[in-house]
């Protein structure tokens, strides 16, 4: 048997999978790292960016490519906006209070589940990519779609990047991130930093559900799947830790795809269970996070 084309389709696979995970992962580690906040209600984000694409896609005339353009950026920036007024009206009232965060986003995942049941409906729907392209392989051929959705996560990827290394914005972020009381003291506005973090969480989260949602399809509950994930893979990269979890959404999506592909599906998430055992047994922090002071 020839395995090459077995292994470079179980490679493509890995590589769409990591890519989606990578900006969700990112959202919720960038919220961890900068407000020491674990957002429960981060696959919520994810899931309304699906049902907005779905919106588009059925009130947006035009062909395909039209309202998912329109949902990639009206999506992310209803969901930023939802985000930033969940942190205005939930999470500073009790003054980013970890324990209570925690209670307090379940409490909001579980009202946006509702709302959007209430307004969506229990049915799951389907939306039609921007477009259909085949790239050809000697083997088999393979959605053009899919290697699109791994340029826009490169892209933005290295867009939140740069803007956390060589931007104004991202030095806040980083002294908040470092210490919160000597930012204030130095003029940082801390507290709308901490909006503003959220917000790009979500919009993240918001871009992954757009971009994942032609090969899935959109429905209330899918957003459990994609959180889970997600914290596994900013607990094996280490917590706040950015390159930690692009190396891990690498990692955890790529062992998916050749696991998924070569062995099953369950075996996948049997891996991932058990790497995040391993990582918490012999390295706490992280593969890529500090020990704590």
């Amino acid at each position: 048997m020839d395995i090459v084309p077995y292994l470079l389709l179980a490679t493509l696979e890995g590589l769409v999978q990591a890519s989606v995970l990578m900006l969700t992962a990112l959202g919720l580690s960038l919220v961890f790292g900068v407000m020491r906040v674990v957002n429960v209600s981060h696959g919520e984000f994810f899931m309304l960016g699906a049902v907005a694409a779905w919106v588009c896609a059925n009130f947006i005339p035009g062909p395909p490519y039209v309202p998912f353009i329109a949902a990639l950026l009206i999506a992310p920036v209803f969901v930023g906006a939802l985000a930033w007024a969940a942190d205005w009206a939930i999470l500073k009232r009790i003054n980013y209070n970890p324990e209570a965060t925690i209670v307090s986003t379940i409490g909001l995942m579980y009202i946006i589940q509702q709302m959007t049941l209430i307004t969506f409906g229990p049915d799951a729907q389907a939306v039609d990519a921007p477009f259909y392209h085949t790239v050809r392989f000697p083997w088999f051929g393979y959605s053009g779609y899919k290697f699109f959705i791994i340029a826009v996560a490169v892209v933005l990827v290295g867009g939140l990047l740069y803007l956390l290394r060589h931007s104004k914005v991202g030095l806040f972020m980083r002294a908040t991130q470092f210490d919160k009381e000597t930012a204030q003291n130095f003029g940082i506005p801390v507290t709308k930093v901490y909006s503003g973090v959220f917000a790009v969480g979500a919009m993240l989260a918001a871009i992954g559900g757009v971009l994942v949602v032609p090969s899935q399809q959109a429905h209330y509950l899918m957003g459990h799947d994609p959180l889970l994930l997600s914290f596994v893979v900013v607990i094996v990269g280490g917590l706040g830790s950015i390159p930690g979890t692009i190396a891990a959404a690498i990692l955890i999506g790529m062992s998916d795809g050749l696991l998924s592909v070569f062995f099953s599906p369950t075996l996948a998430k049997i891996f991932s269970t058990l790497l995040v055992a391993l990582v918490l047994v012999f390295r706490p922090q992280g593969l890529f996070g500090k020990a704590g002071r």
